[in-house]
């Protein structure tokens, strides 16, 4: 008999199951990377108006970070690494623990400036809680279906893009998979996720391109009387070419930054505190901040009347974005690269959009969206994104750039991603 319900909860009960927890899942998620992503916005503004305060205190908060996680966190500090183990069932736990030092540890070094992002919490928050609901639920599969709605909750709440959550989720883990299984929960928890932050009043970042630029349209661009625009289409994908190798090889650099920096200094302690030094003399050097934290600003100079590079936007913009991320992560300071990323595609793509024949605003957008999908190895996911920040006119831009990219990066990516191999 006992067999028999178990038959029977497996076939009939597991989806619906799975997709009431999904709904408990997204509201709790939605709540925290709420709380995470006020208090982060919070403390950037502090260390904003006073950058000569804070900024030189990075090496000792990057000191107080790995010490932190040697005596509270101990094996959370691989962070992402870790989430990616056991979803690819190399490992089994993840501890509740996870949260509360990945978030303090990354609104620590916003506040002192490290040029770091804010994804990584978020699917770490997500993929923590998902996961360990899963142990309560009996259903096959439950742990890897949670841990993936998480992810999906997790990353819809704190940047409110849930459609990009969605695909980002269910194709980050095995490059050219979509896990399917997942799909309802991921999209429940996705969308409660976003409508509980939203509710708790965190804002999301959007541009309306067609309002703010209502001189042009995306599809007056890529169709005229004759048709199909070839020679635009080609621009895209020109542009996303150069997307693709930024972001692969911002995902590559990073992979060897972090092996360099663990093999030439192997004590952590010295390594974040040599390096933090370094960092903080570069963000001051470098207009007294402007460098610092996730980015925002640069991508706010993209889209404000009258951008130009060499006025609002400089061309060094994203190749320092760029340098002083990949060293800001690579010795320990925590937060993630997602919103690093938005800031170096956009910059990058105000900078080649003239040589390219792409009006600014656009190549800022499409770089905001692709070098992100480089360097993640992912596809669907900075379609999406583009769409849901930039207005869904623009979505076959997107998506003629993003494939582009895709193609184009390298099969390089920041995750720790299997890779499905074709027989």
């Amino acid at each position: 008999m006992k067999a028999r319900i178990s038959a029977f909860v497996q076939k009939w009960l597991s989806l619906p199951i799975l997709t009431v927890a999904a709904v408990v899942l997204g509201a709790v998620v939605g709540a925290l990377t709420a709380f995470f992503g006020q208090v982060l916005l919070a403390v950037s503004a502090v260390r904003d108006a006073n950058p000569l305060y804070w900024i030189p205190g990075l090496a000792l908060i990057g000191i107080a970070i790995v010490l932190g996680y040697k005596k509270f966190g101990k094996g959370t500090e691989r962070g992402m690494d870790m989430v990616f183990g056991v979803a690819h069932g190399k490992e089994n736990e993840i501890p509740l623990r996870m949260i509360p030092m990945v978030a303090v540890s990354t609104w620590l070094t916003h506040l002192f400036g490290g040029s770091a992002g804010r994804e990584g919490v978020a699917i770490q928050i997500g993929a923590t809680l998902g996961h360990n609901i899963s142990k309560k639920i009996p259903v096959e599969n439950a742990g890897k279906i949670l841990l993936i709605a998480g992810m999906a909750a997790g990353f819809a709440g704190l940047f409110q893009t849930p459609l990009a959550a969605i695909a980002l989720a269910l194709e980050v883990l095995l490059v050219g998979y979509l896990n399917l299984s997942a799909l309802l929960p991921a999209t429940v928890a996705a969308f409660t996720a976003y409508k509980v932050s939203e509710m708790l009043g965190l804002e999301k970042f959007s541009v309306d391109l067609a309002t703010l630029f209502p001189d042009w349209k995306v599809a007056g661009l890529l169709w005229n009387e004759t048709g199909l625009n070839i020679q635009f289409v080609l621009k895209l994908a020109l542009l996303g070419v150069l997307f693709g190798i930024v972001g692969g090889g911002f995902a590559k650099l990073l992979s060897l930054a972090k092996k360099l920096a663990a093999n030439k200094l192997p004590n952590a302690v010295k390594r974040i505190a040599f390096v933090g030094i370094a960092i903080s003399l570069l963000l001051l050097l470098f207009w007294q901040g402007r460098y610092a934290g996730l980015g925002t600003n640069l991508i706010d100079f993209c889209f404000a009347n009258g951008a130009a590079v060499g006025t609002t936007i400089f061309a060094s913009d994203w190749i320092l974005k760029f340098a002083l991320t990949i060293a800001t992560i690579a010795v320990g300071f925590k937060g993630g690269e997602v919103t690093p990323l938005f800031a170096i595609g956009a910059t990058f793509g105000a900078w080649v959009a003239t040589m390219v024949g792409v009006p600014l605003p656009l190549a800022a957008a499409l770089g905001y969206a692709a070098v992100f999908g480089g360097a993640t190895n992912t596809l669907l996911a900075p379609i999406f994104i583009g769409a849901e920040i930039f207005g869904f006119d623009t979505l076959p831009a997107f998506f003629i750039v993003c494939v582009a990219a895709f193609v184009c990066n390298g099969g390089q990516s920041i995750y720790a991603q299997k890779k499905l191999r074709l027989k």
